[in-house]
């Protein structure tokens, strides 16, 4: 979803609507006539550099700040909207002009439009997920209906990209305290009125003050819902006034209004009214400047709020406008022995955290709050490690539970310590969430299968985070799983699942000459329960008993060798799962290793008596734009013989995809593969194309394989990643009778090792 509704986000950045202003955090407003002067001892007047909001066009301001500095001329006052507002508190607690300019060209923008810190850091349960079910639009189900989030982004990552940013002023709780006085300007969700932030944490100031409406939600600041402040006061000229500043270096990013022949397209036209609204409150402050203050007006025709990857030219034409400026600027200018004052002073950091004496948890949460603390590795009494901790956070956001997940530090009482305080928000839509899946696969010839899935989750159902989770197939292959997660500990590595499922599959079976002889449907109906042990987010292990049966029925009734009525089924399982794959559809790093063994036993109330060892693994690499990913799968009986219930199915997409679903079928079954592909195009049209060989066989029992019998694919693909999952069109080849052309939407290449 993020990728279709990126190119929409990012044409909001600037979103405004008129707003009044209100009492704020202002000390006093007056009109341009009646400044006051308030100079310090060294008689230079008290310079405020006010920085407007502009999506990516923000980025200009670093140019500014790059441009004033050759100047040598000084700031003691920085206030900023949205995107200046970042540029403002970075300037403002002391962060040197290189190292903020290489932060933001560094960045990974893309990251701050979407809240999942990556698949890495999820649960294994949750990443099995993710394959069946990879569509999840927010949306959350309770006793009054479904219920939506506040944005469609709840800006977790961004939170995470303002904590690093501002870490160095992470004890700060009063802006005036900072080497640079500064504010921050928001709006009021409920009022629309201009809120100005001068106190508490720098980086929720700064997420108040982006938070585009419908975009990102909104952010809680002092009781109230505050969101971006371009809506109220884009170019906050009074508010610097109203600090006391003697001189104003106001610049202007905000967008321009398009002529009628550039009215194209719905984007321009709804880009149209959003200027309309901001450009009504930006005269409004433009009419307080004098002739003692400086507007600077950068030259950003043909670029965008949405141009994040243009930073390098944003910033010089920031840097160019400035120069430009330079005659209105020269008085400004200070000689150089109180220029390096002037530097040193701003360089000074009086907020070194301290050692972490106390962790304080901030949550609204049904969970026990030993259930967070679990999942911390900070130590008490030794100093905060932040990267350690961050990754923490992102394993606790990867559960699913929360739509934020924040830390902040504080000065313990005793002033010789700090206190780490961690403070999440459930998701305003759960506890209870519906996810869905789609998957297509048409070979245009024998072969079609179609399946839509729902699932619905139900979650912290207990202080230990119970979770009841029931999901349904319909289509080609159905599939109903109902299951109880029970932590057996509030840090989750110990766990009791109970569940039940049904499945059908159907496929058709061959003879040696290629003719179809049966299609043979598999039902399947089990109980199961079993104990797992959580190997951080990489891994699990779970072991535990089934209980069913399956029956086997041959629709082409030609035969009655694959047709049963009932089959009763009884077996221990054992399985271990290590998942770093970064994408289950299309990965590009990481990888997957699965071992599972079944034993079947009469004991166990099995028609059966037989052993099944079942492995996966896959592995990728990116180079550049190119990645490389192998797959090895094997399964096969190790003791005593299987019916046909039991049978692994190979052929069809990515199973030697030369041939049909079923036309490889055995009791022992074995696939390597490797692939090759480039991504092409952007993040709002990704697509990609590659070529791939496959080469296996199944055999009735393995032992009698041959490098002989192995059966060569070779395969062509492109398409285009999407919010379902990749939908590519691939043309695989083996000999002149076994060619095919594949539609496929969704496949998961994990699907080998999980259940249909």
């Amino acid at each position: 979803m993020f990728r279709v509704l990126f190119s929409f986000v990012l044409a909001s950045l600037s979103l405004s609507v008129q707003g009044q202003p209100s009492e704020g955090e202002m000390d006093r407003s007056r009109s341009a006539s009646d400044k006051q002067t308030v100079a310090p001892a060294s008689e230079r007047p008290l310079v405020a550099l006010v920085l407007s909001g502009g999506g990516a066009k923000g980025m200009a301001h670093v140019g500014v700040l790059r441009a004033l500095e050759e100047m040598h001329v000084p700031v003691d006052i920085v206030v900023g909207t949205s995107a200046g507002s970042a540029v403002a508190a970075l300037y403002a607690l002391g962060m040197d002009v290189d190292d903020i300019e290489d932060r933001f060209i560094d960045m990974d923008w893309l990251s701050s439009f979407r809240d999942s810190p990556g698949r890495a850091y999820k649960p294994v349960r949750r990443k099995m997920e993710d394959w069946r079910y990879p569509i999840d639009p927010g949306i959350g189900v309770g006793r009054d209906g479904l219920k939506l989030g506040r944005g469609l982004v709840a800006g977790q990552n961004l939170g995470f990209i303002l904590n690093e940013l501002t870490s160095n002023a992470s004890l700060v709780r009063d802006f005036d305290e900072l080497p640079l006085r500064f504010r921050a300007v928001a709006t009021d969700l409920e009022t629309g009125e201009e809120v100005v932030i001068g106190d508490g944490a720098l980086a929720t100031a700064i997420r108040a003050s982006m938070s585009i409406p419908g975009v990102y939600a909104p952010t809680e600041y002092n009781g109230r819902w505050l969101v971006d402040g371009g809506i109220a006061n884009n170019l906050p000229i009074s508010v610097a006034e109203s600090m006391g500043a003697d001189v104003i270096i106001a610049v202007d990013i905000s967008d321009t209004l398009l002529d009628n022949d550039q009215l194209t397209g719905a984007f321009s036209v709804v880009g149209q009214l959003t200027t309309l609204m901001t450009r009504s409150n930006v005269e409004e402050q433009l009419e307080l400047l004098t002739d003692e203050d400086v507007l600077i007006r950068p030259n950003l025709d043909g670029l965008t709020s949405a141009d994040f990857f243009d930073s390098s030219r944003i910033m010089e034409v920031g840097a160019t406008a400035t120069r430009n400026a330079a005659v209105a600027l020269n008085r400004l200018r200070v000689d150089p022995v109180t220029w390096a004052g002037y530097q040193q002073r701003r360089s000074v950091n009086h907020f070194t955290p301290k050692l972490i004496s106390n962790i304080e948890i901030k949550d609204d949460s049904r969970l026990s709050s030993e259930f967070l603390l679990s999942r911390l590795r900070q130590k008490i009494g030794e100093p905060l490690d932040a990267e350690q901790l961050r990754d923490d956070l992102r394993r606790i956001y990867g559960l699913g539970y929360y739509e934020t997940v924040s830390y902040a530090l504080q000065s313990d009482e005793s002033g010789e310590g700090s206190t780490l305080v961690i403070e999440v928000e459930e998701k305003s839509w759960g506890p209870n969430y519906m996810r869905f899946g789609l998957g297509y696969e048409d070979n245009f010839e024998n072969d079609t299968r179609f399946n839509v899935a729902a699932n619905f989750q139900m979650t912290q159902l207990n202080a230990l985070g119970a979770e009841w989770n029931t999901g349904v197939q319909l289509g080609t292959e159905p599939y109903v799983r109902t299951e109880w997660f029970q932590p057996l500990d509030y840090g989750y590595r110990r766990f009791l699942l109970l569940g039940g499922d049904y499945q059908r599959e159907a496929y058709s079976v061959f003879d040696d000459q290629g003719s179809r002889v049966a299609e043979v449907e598999v039902e399947k109906q089990e109980i199961d329960v079993s104990l797992g042990l959580e190997l951080g987010a990489e891994g699990e292990l779970r072991g535990g008993y089934q209980r069913g049966y399956s029956s086997v029925d041959d629709a082409l009734g030609s035969s009655g060798a694959y047709s049963d009525s009932r089959i009763e089924r009884g077996a221990w399982d054992l399985q271990l799962t290590v998942d770093t794959l970064d994408d289950p559809f299309l990965p590009s790093s990481g990888g997957f290793l699965g071992i599972n063994g079944r034993f079947e036993r009469p004991g166990l109330g099995s028609d059966s008596d037989y052993d099944r060892t079942t492995l996966l693994g896959i592995g990728a690499q990116e180079w550049g734009q190119q990645v490389v990913v192998g797959q090895l799968y094997g399964s096969m009986i190790t003791r005593g013989e299987a019916g046909v219930e039991s049978y692994v199915s190979l052929g069809g997409f990515r199973r030697l995809s030369a041939y049909a679903r079923g036309e490889v079928t055995g009791a022992d079954a074995a696939l390597a593969s490797l692939y090759s592909y480039r991504r092409f195009g952007g993040p709002v049209v990704p697509f990609f194309a590659g070529a791939g060989y496959e080469g296996g066989n199944a055999w009735q029992n393995v032992r009698d394989a041959s490098w002989n019998d192995v059966i060569h694919s070779w395969n062509l693909f492109a398409g285009i990643d999407t919010f379902l999952g990749p939908v590519q069109l691939s043309t695989a080849y083996a000999d002149d009778d076994h060619w095919t052309t594949f539609l496929t939407v969704g496949y998961s290449l994990e699907s080998l090792f999980i259940a249909p």
